[in-house]
């Protein structure tokens, strides 16, 4: 089939070479301008790379982009990790119209941080979507869905790269092998059951430690690699990343208050939590880089209560 791809990034470049080594023919590539000093994007390098056709609209809203993408005549739309608004009257231009990659189970966490989220909610499921794009935020008719398990110790970056990124890519050949041969349906999201969360900003990666210890960790993982749950340690401002969780047993007897450090070992650093501890093995001080949680404590001096 003759693609036009709209995509950016690592899963983007993936996505696009899986249809190539299909081999499709990808008519053009659209990808967002290079902010100046920005690392090039993985996309476009890719592309120029392949001798391919390469649009770099400032908005696909404008009628250069919706010319270009005319001018290609393709087959079918493939958005893959998308950074700008694709109007409809740009999507619609391919015979077949356009499908869109989206990391969760629309639904459900729509959104830009929608692999984070059912992680910090303590989902045990999630998925990824292949739906039709519109002018709402993921709100488009789904043609195919697959959902994944979320393990109890699971990272954002884990259940990514693990599970989201190379079925993404799967799923978007299946869905326009689909597409293009019109044996797929079309299914109406159920607003009902929808639900949006914005970015994991500061605001929302601060950990409160008199939280349960369940909320804590699962907000840890969620914000692994990054952006970083963040958290004061003896009045120093430090995001933590690889950590575990330590529930208390039933006879246990917790030493010092929420927040607290309770130990220090020779590779981590343990805070008290309501119903557990937070075993922090590596963090990054403000400004600093990453480093094990108990190289911090011995350069801090710090001590358990």
């Amino acid at each position: 089939m003759k693609i036009a791809f709209i995509g950016h990034h690592e899963f983007g470049k993936a996505a696009l070479e899986a249809f190539l080594a299909r081999g499709d023919q990808v008519a053009g590539v659209f990808c967002a301008p290079q902010e100046p000093g920005a690392k090039p994007d993985a996309v476009r390098v890719a592309a120029q790379e392949r001798d391919l056709k390469v649009f770099q609209f400032p908005s696909l809203r404008s009628e250069a982009a919706e010319q270009a993408m005319r001018s290609l005549d393709a087959d079918l739309g493939v958005m893959a990790y998308v950074l700008q608004f694709a109007p409809q009257n740009f999507v619609n231009v391919p015979r077949h119209g356009t499908i869109q990659y989206h990391p969760s189970l629309l639904p459900q966490h729509r959104g830009p941080s929608s692999i984070g989220w059912p992680i910090a909610l303590g989902r045990t499921h999630t998925g990824l979507t292949i739906f039709r794009p519109t002018d709402g935020l993921d709100e488009g008719p789904v043609i195919l869905q697959k959902t994944v398990e979320i393990g109890p110790d699971e990272t954002l970056g884990e259940l990514y790269f693990n599970k989201l990124f190379p079925q993404g890519v799967a799923a978007l050949l299946e869905a326009s092998s689909m597409v293009v041969s019109g044996i797929h349906v079309e299914l109406p999201q159920d607003e009902t059951h929808a639900s949006y969360e914005g970015w994991f900003h500061e605001e929302e990666s601060r950990i409160n430690w008199h939280n349960h210890v369940d909320q804590i960790y699962n907000l840890i993982r969620a914000c692994n690699p990054a952006p970083g749950a963040w958290t004061l340690l003896e009045g120093e401002k430090v995001w933590l990343y690889d950590s575990r969780k330590r529930p208390l047993g039933r006879h246990a007897d917790m030493r010092g208050r929420p927040g607290q450090i309770a130990a220090i070992t020779d590779t981590s650093i343990l805070v008290n939590a309501h119903g557990g501890q937070i075993e922090v093995q590596r963090l990054r001080p403000d400004g600093g880089k990453k480093i094990s949680a108990a190289d911090y404590a011995r350069q801090r001096g710090l001590k358990p209560v």
